[in-house]
């Protein structure tokens, strides 16, 4: 099972990123991950398993989680379900921090717990209906969902093992951020070892024990990953995405493709175009 950082970007006309979990028609699992943003999953419909940090969140109907900044988390959603998320960058929290080197959110009473999750509902609304001054309603929205979390929501001391597994989670992302940036280049482990000043052997190291894959797979993963963009939104060759994104050539694309998907590029693409066929 394969950790990933992932990458946050907020919708382009807001200072956050909302929109319903891709996994919505059920048979679906998302891999253990972390990321900088502090995450707020809400079902509306049907149910999902969570998982932070190894434990287990069975969510229902109106029920949310937290997940906050650093922290691993995956998902399994067997059934269809509608599910709103709400990512907010962590730097959003910076002032709030006070004295500590990280914040983090937790569930409180039931009736507060209720009113939070009321707020994402009427977020995701306002922001769907797009009416007139929408903008406004949504963002005022936002800041109360802001307010009631640094205000209610807030927890005051982390255990030094969490924060040492976020500053692990940190200098990581640090160094798998840079690998997004350049993975088109083969960027060996030393190289990256040395210009973010660790050994090849701690790098290795940070690598197993929270992505528990080496370095090269997880690379791989990054290419295969830019490259499926590419399959699914354009007609180029397959051969010219392989090498636009890093690989050597088509074969070690669709070697690496057929590993993580369970089919080459080719039959991938050509079964997305038959399903976007109208009936």
């Amino acid at each position: 099972m394969e950790f990933r950082h992932e990458m946050v970007i907020p919708n382009e006309d807001l200072p956050f990123r909302m929109f319903i979990f891709e996994g919505k028609d059920g048979n679906y699992k998302v891999t253990k991950h972390w990321h900088q943003s502090v995450e707020i999953f809400l079902v509306l419909e049907g149910a999902i398993d969570f998982y932070v940090n190894s434990r287990r969140f069975p969510l229902k109907e109106q029920d949310f989680v937290i997940v906050n900044s650093n922290e691993i988390h995956s998902i399994d959603s067997p059934e269809p379900n509608i599910t709103i998320v709400l990512q907010i960058p962590v730097e959003t929290f910076d002032e709030y921090r006070e004295e500590a080197p990280y914040i983090n959110f937790a569930r409180r009473s039931p009736e507060r717990n209720q009113y939070l999750a009321d707020l994402v509902q009427r977020t995701f609304q306002a922001y769907e209906a797009r009416e007139y001054g929408y903008e406004l309603k949504v963002k005022s929205y936002f800041y109360e969902i802001l307010y009631l979390l640094v205000t209610e929501f807030k927890e005051e001391k982390l255990d030094a093992e969490m924060v040492k597994q976020k500053k692990n989670l940190d200098r990581l992302s640090r160094i798998t951020r840079y690998m997004k940036e350049n993975y088109r280049e083969e960027i060996r482990l030393e190289q990256v070892a040395e210009r973010f000043g660790f050994s090849t052997t701690y790098l290795s190291r940070l690598f197993h024990k929270y992505a528990e894959v080496n370095y090269r797979t997880y690379l791989i993963d990054i290419r295969v990953k830019y490259a499926v963009r590419e399959l699914v939104n354009t007609d180029r060759e397959i051969g010219d995405i392989a090498m636009e994104h890093g690989f050597s050539d088509s074969r070690a694309f669709s070697k690496s493709f057929k590993k993580r998907y369970g089919c080459l590029p080719s039959e991938y693409r050509k079964r997305l175009l038959q399903e976007k066929k109208p009936e």
